[in-house]
């Protein structure tokens, strides 16, 4: 029987456990699931290639891991490891022949990463690349935090900024500053939806 070749990925975050398994040849996903992990990194990974064990079966794998938390359990585990801004620049490039410019918001951290293309080759190749480090304003922590202010789950807030009317301002650099200026203007009666927006 021929096994079914994958090239499989986990990315340990900050706040949550990402996997994501593609048919060799065809590049096809084939599987993916995104959890919380609530700090227990190491059993969310076991919970993760449980998982991909059952619906995947008898499958060749080829291994990697990435994402802040995933460094010092590929060293124990003697497994290929790839920092997470280098995983992301490499796919952007693979994906978008005319990509600038990428944000990615993390649970903690926010990084950009700029491109630019050789004169001479006409390569995209990446000019630089930027993280905050001191503050997880406008990251996913962020966006829990106003969720759970606004006592809306964290995946409603989008659809619940669509009905904003008028845009209050507040921090958006800072989560305890936001935080803080958020709750007064609940307190006195603000719309949700405008809170959100």
């Amino acid at each position: 029987m021929n096994r079914k070749k994958l090239s499989v990925s986990v990315d340990i975050g900050s706040t949550t456990t990402k996997i994501v398994a593609l048919d060799e040849e065809t590049k096809e996903i084939l599987y993916s699931d995104y959890q919380r992990h609530h700090a227990a990194q190491i059993p969310s990974v076991a919970r993760a290639l449980e998982q991909l064990n059952q619906v995947l079966p008898e499958t060749e794998i080829r291994f990697v891991l990435t994402g802040s938390g995933a460094k010092k359990l590929a060293e124990y585990l003697d497994m290929p490891y790839i920092q997470e801004v280098v995983a992301n620049s490499v796919a952007l490039r693979r994906m978008y022949e005319n990509v600038h410019t990428a944000i990615e918001l993390g649970g903690q951290d926010a990084k950009m990463i700029f491109f630019r293309k050789d004169e001479k080759t006409g390569m995209l190749n990446v000019a630089d690349m930027r993280m905050n480090g001191s503050c997880a304003g406008g990251t996913g922590a962020f966006i829990d935090e106003v969720a759970s202010i606004l006592k809306v789950p964290a995946g409603e807030l989008d659809a619940l900024a669509r009905k904003g009317r008028c845009v209050y301002e507040s921090s958006g650099r800072c989560g305890v500053y936001a935080k803080t200026g958020i709750q007064p203007l609940l307190n006195q009666g603000v719309a949700k939806e405008d809170l959100a927006l």
